[in-house]
């Protein structure tokens, strides 16, 4: 389906501007103003408006730390656990199994995904680890990130209350993967 985002503006460091990216499929079709795009657009289009600025999605290169060597407490254990990643001490007097260590690795990607992170650096060793990461949403990557808003390139991005603020929303292969309530 086709989507266009409209936001207060666009940051990226290549230089798109214009306060709108439209989304076919799983790819970026134009960036622009919202006036320049809008009148080309099948009027079926879905308007998406977000108060804040769109940038490339966050790539985390220490997610294999993140999700492999802290544990994500569930929110039923907030009481004894606390809501912050346990690491250390605090994470070997756990006790981890493999079905703990999976639910883990889920929460921490909603996570990352909450701070605007589409890709993140591989590989991930542990089986439980890497079968919850391989079933997110989120890009696994080994190489370089493209980090780029143009026509062509993968809809993965992120929007900012401000250019240093809240992530909003986070979409990755064009989905809706994050939205702050």
């Amino acid at each position: 389906m086709l989507t266009i985002h409209r936001v207060r503006g666009i940051r990226e460091a290549d230089g798109a501007s214009g306060d709108a990216v439209v989304v076919d499929g799983d790819r970026i079709s134009a960036v622009g103003t919202y006036e320049e795009l809008a009148p080309h657009l099948d009027p079926r289009a879905r308007v998406r408006e977000w108060d804040g600025y769109l940038t490339p999605g966050r790539f985390e290169p220490d997610a294999v730390t993140l999700l492999q060597a802290r544990y994500w407490p569930d929110p039923r254990e907030a009481d004894d656990l606390g809501t912050e990643p346990l690491s250390g001490h605090a994470l070997h007097g756990l006790g981890m199994t493999d079905s703990r260590w999976g639910a883990s690795a889920r929460r921490g990607v909603q996570r990352l995904l909450a701070h605007g992170t589409t890709a993140v650096a591989g590989p991930f060793t542990h089986p439980a680890v890497r079968v919850a990461v391989e079933r997110s949403p989120v890009r696994v990557l080994h190489g370089p990130r493209p980090r780029s808003l143009t026509a062509g390139s993968a809809a993965d991005f992120a929007v900012f209350s401000e250019p240093a603020g809240d992530c909003l929303v986070t979409v990755i292969g064009g989905r809706l993967v994050f939205r702050r309530a």
